[in-house]
Parts: structure tokens; sequence; C-alpha cells
């Protein structure tokens, strides 16, 4: 058994959406709601349970979302302080993870194609390898969904403002095990309007 084994999932889906002007979460896209995607890949993946970080519109998108919440396997976190950046989210899901978890998978709530495959495919890596982050590339760029081990719990903990985890990958690229996913589509995330039409 890995020593990083159970993993639990992290989703990142307190933001305000600002560039679109309505809560992205709850955008239909092909009979479900966009964070609906999301929760039920994880929830049909290897990820033990799943942390959904809430804060704009918490409230809104719990009612809506019902039954996906409901899942066994699905706990609500609400982010209060979700205008100070996607590192609060960060730091709400983990605090919540960390003592049962020896590692955690971050997932975005506006990547509606990351499916349960990209996820075991990442997981599996993870587990069998002696890396502490795992992180899915695409034509050299590093994308989401990324995969920490319990060793990096503080440091993440410590972020601030709005950058994510991406300096703590930058400083420390010997202890990162990079995956080529060659499907664009896994990686496409909503912003804009435009964005969700060309979805």
């Amino acid at each position: 058994m890995s020593l990083k084994k159970p993993t639990a999932g992290i989703v990142l889906a307190a933001g305000m959406s600002t560039r679109l002007g309505r809560p992205k979460q709850l955008l239909i896209l092909n009979g479900k709601y966009l964070l609906e995607w999301v929760l039920e890949a994880c929830a049909a993946s290897k990820l033990e349970k799943t942390f959904v970080v809430l804060g704009h519109q918490h409230k809104k998108i719990i009612q809506t979302l019902d039954l996906t919440i409901r899942h066994p396997r699905i706990q609500v976190v609400v982010n209060s302080k979700y205008r100070e950046g996607q590192s609060q989210s960060l730091r709400s899901g983990l605090l919540e993870a960390k003592d049962a978890f020896p590692s955690v998978m971050f997932l975005l709530g506006d990547q509606p194609m990351v499916d349960k495959k990209v996820i075991n495919r990442l997981l599996n890596r993870f587990w069998e390898a002696d890396k502490d982050i795992c992180i899915p590339t695409h034509q050299g760029k590093r994308r989401n969904p990324v995969i920490f081990s319990k060793n990096w719990y503080d440091r993440l903990l410590n972020l601030k403002g709005d950058i994510g985890a991406r300096k703590i990958i930058e400083a420390n690229a010997r202890y990162v095990l990079e995956v080529k996913v060659q499907n664009p589509l896994y990686f496409y995330d909503i912003d804009t309007e435009e964005d969700y039409k060309d979805l």
C-alpha cells in the first residue's frame, strides 16, 4: 500500500465568476450544471472523498446541486474568505482533508471535461512514483488538476493571495512528476461567455 494513499479531492469552486457576470458553477452544459460534471467525475474516480469548496453564492449553489452535494463521498466546505483569492479556498479544503488523507488532488470547478479517466491516470502514476507532486502537462505547459503529498501541506497552508500553488511547483521542480496528457479538452476552463459558447 502506497504511503500516499488514500487521496482526497479538493474542488476549488468559491470564485465570483467576475468575467462571466453570473455563477459559472451553475452554467448548464449538456443537461448538467458545470460544477456537477466535476463532482460526478470525482465521485466516480479513485478519490476516496471529495471536498468541494464554495464561497460566492454558496447557498444558491448548494440548493441547486442538492443531489450531487448529498453524495456520501462529497463534502461541502464553505470558504468565507473567498474574496481573498484562490489560496484561501485551497487552505479551506486542505484544513478539512489534511488529518485524514496523506495526499490531496486540487481540481478546478470550471474544468468540466476532466473525467474519472484522467483523474485515475494521475492518481495511479502519483501513487507508483517516488515524487511528492504530480501535475499533468499538455504541449509542455503545466495544467490542473495537481496532486500533493502531505509533505507540502504546511507550505500550502501558508499561501496568500490569488496565485494557488504555482510558486511551490515552480520552486521545487525535482519533486514534480509530470504526466503528459494529449487531449487539450481536459484543460478547457470557462471564464467568459465566449468560453462557454465555444465549449
